[in-house]
């Protein structure tokens, strides 16, 4: 079992396909974290594209409700089919619920004006920070990635700011490709958690809006490389939160940018 088995999608019609929603990706209460939904819906446009040369650039995914473990479905429709760019739609279900609707941009690279003012921040090399783990109570999707926390306070420190990051590679050595990235645009916990003493319950995400900026896999990714990821939680009003995040290779060079507003949900 790995990452590939947890994304297999299965052809169930013209542009159709099927899948099982694995159980190890819950964020409590049955709920499927976004990145895991994210990650499928960037599998199933890449299988209707079809073009190597058109790599993803920008996916918005809405959730509209709770994804759970067990069958799914993911239906992809061309919007456009441009000479550069292709704009996709995909809707996933559950049985007669949409749990997430997304609209996507798939792109060849262009020509135009290279530039990078997102250093990444300088941090001791993977090898020396410790690994970190959320324990056994909390969610159970950190289990799927090995987490060098380094940036920012740790969960329910009653920080002063909601900021955290470090390195983070699959927990399985595998070659990240975009529908992994995708996943792991969601795979961090969530920033806020650190103004917290204590768990909140779950944090539902509303939308999340990935921005790929490199053709993935990069041309000499290996199995078990360490990227670095940074979210920063700016503003938490009238029950919302949302956070920015960006994720570099060990290079420095910025592999995918990440917005998402969420539910910050204290009842639970």
């Amino acid at each position: 079992m790995g990452f590939d088995t947890d994304i297999a999608l299965r052809d169930a019609g013209r542009l159709v396909f099927d899948l099982d929603v694995p159980a190890h990706w819950r964020v409590g209460e049955g709920a499927t974290n976004g990145g895991y939904v994210a990650a499928v819906i960037t599998g199933a446009m890449q299988r209707v594209v079809a073009e190597p040369a058109r790599h993803p650039r920008s996916l918005t995914v809405h959730y509209l409700a709770a994804c759970g473990p067990g069958p799914a479905r993911v239906a992809v429709a061309v919007e456009r089919q441009g000479r550069s760019l292709s704009t996709l739609t995909a809707r996933m279900t559950q049985g007669e619920s949409t749990v997430a609707l997304a609209l996507g941009a798939f792109g060849q690279a262009r020509p135009g004006l290279e530039f990078q003012h997102e250093p990444m921040p300088e941090a001791p090399p993977p090898e020396q920070v410790p690994a970190w783990s959320p324990g056994t109570d909390g969610p159970g999707f950190p289990g799927n990635w090995e987490y060098r926390m380094c940036v920012g306070a740790r969960p329910f420190a009653r920080a002063r700011e909601a900021l955290s990051g470090g390195w983070i590679r699959p927990a399985q050595p595998r070659v990240l490709d975009a529908p992994h990235l995708a996943a792991m645009t969601d795979g961090w916990l969530p920033p806020v958690i650190a103004l917290l003493d204590r768990a909140p319950g779950i944090v539902p995400t509303v939308d999340l809006t990935i921005h790929f900026r490199a053709a993935m896999p990069l041309p000499d990714a290996a199995p078990g490389d360490f990227s670095f990821a940074v979210f920063h939680s700016h503003v938490g009003a009238e029950g919302y939160w949302e956070s920015d995040g960006i994720i570099w290779a060990r290079d420095g060079r910025v592999l995918a940018q990440a917005r998402q507003l969420a539910v910050f949900n204290m009842s639970r």
